[in-house]
């Protein structure tokens, strides 16, 4: 029988900052210019990328093997939680204090400027290992980190691994398997995947404009979000949890939504409520033709009315495999930063030009605010590369 799944902390790294109270800050500040035009990823071509500009940590002696950008911007991440894990060894042991890390990028930019040199001298960086490289480097280096002895394991499913990671992390827990689990995603710039987006069409060549007549596609960018989940009752908690496997295309997601809808309507029927009972819906929003004709329409089929609802892939980039749990970890500090009944969400950062061709969504204007009493839940879309789709639902109970 399930029991209480509660996000207990969360540490995140972001174009937006390290600090979550910078985060929160920012992400209502219209003056915030969190977008960098770059001409050293997309080989001959200028575009944005939402990158971490906050100083990242050094990877500590004796773990040099795992020494990646990725891996320093989860090292930023888990410095957040790391009072809370500790807390957790002590009370549960160490080998009952899990690991679910995801990637889609891993140390793909190291691998790059190794072949590089490579190419060049015919040897290798110093200091370069494949481990880097891995998928599972994420989560191998935070066990490492942590002195954690529970299971250890990384997922690597597009778009959606971050918010799967927290999927997983409840079912580490229903199954007693641990008491505690460091979760979320971590992913940073590479050359290989902005080429490749670049390849697909789906970078824009200006900022990202999800939902207007106007989009021409996304931005990528680059961090992560952890979270310590444990059976505690109380505080911000995991509610609902809701996936499917449209497999329409490799790339492109099915037209008619048709896997957008089954993931929301699981995660609702998961946490055992209505979809009027959701005070707001972070939207997965990449500014594509593609995702946001599919995602408005799957929203319209799920809820009667539309929810107040925003993508906040204009401010933090498309973080690709970290963008569920960023997300995610936005949606928990909404609800965190409740006062009086009132909850703050993020408005949606387009030109204002909706595209009449799709189902009409309420997005949230500069200065939305939504009331709220008593049970409080907020929705969260991550949908992947072949179908791969997660929505999240989190709750509070003020």
């Amino acid at each position: 029988m399930r029991g209480p799944c509660r996000l207990a902390a969360v540490g995140l790294s972001c174009s937006l900052g390290s600090r979550p109270g910078d985060v929160w800050g920012r992400l209502f500040d219209a003056s915030a210019e969190p977008l960098s035009l770059r001409d050293d990823l997309v080989r001959g071509k200028s575009r944005h990328f939402a990158q971490v500009t906050d100083s990242l940590p050094e990877i500590p002696s004796g773990l040099e093997r795992y020494g990646c950008r990725n891996n320093r911007i989860a090292l930023r991440a888990y410095e957040a939680i790391r009072p809370a894990v500790d807390a957790a060894i002590e009370r549960y042991g160490a080998h009952r204090v899990g690991v679910v890390a995801g990637s889609s990028t891993a140390g793909v930019a190291e691998a790059e400027a190794a072949v590089l040199e490579w190419r060049r001298s015919g040897t290798l960086p110093e200091g370069f290992d494949l481990l880097q490289l891995e998928y599972g480097g994420v989560s191998e280096f935070l066990s490492e980190v942590g002195g954690l002895g529970g299971p250890s394991y990384a997922l690597s499913t597009a778009c959606s691994t971050g918010a799967k990671a927290l999927a997983s992390a409840r079912r580490l827990l229903d199954m007693n398997l641990c008491d505690a689990v460091v979760a979320g995603a971590v992913d940073s710039l590479c050359a290989l995947t902005a080429n490749g987006f670049e390849g697909l069409k789906a970078l824009s060549p200006e900022r990202t404009n999800p939902m207007s007549a106007n989009r021409a596609g996304l931005n990528l960018g680059e961090g992560g979000a952890l979270f310590l989940v444990t059976r505690e009752p109380g505080g911000i908690s995991l509610a609902g949890v809701g996936e499917s496997s449209d497999a329409h295309h490799i790339s492109a997601p099915d037209p008619a939504g048709v896997g957008a809808e089954a993931s929301m309507q699981a995660a609702l029927d998961d946490a055992s409520i209505s979809s009027e009972q959701i005070a707001y819906l972070n939207l997965h929003g990449t500014g594509t033709r593609q995702n946001d004709q599919m995602e408005s329409i799957a929203v319209d089929r799920v809820f009667r009315a539309s929810p107040p609802c925003s993508s906040t892939k204009p401010l933090l980039g498309h973080t690709l495999g970290a963008a569920g749990a960023l997300e995610a970890a936005l949606c928990w500090l909404m609800l965190e930063n409740c006062v009086d009944g009132t909850m703050r969400v993020p408005p949606h950062r387009y030109d204002g030009i909706r595209d009449e061709g799709l189902p009409s969504l309420d997005l949230v204007g500069d200065g939305d605010m939504v009331a709220v009493e008593g049970a409080t839940y907020v929705m969260s879309n991550s949908f992947g590369f072949g179908g791969s789709n997660c929505t999240l639902i989190l709750r509070s109970d003020g």
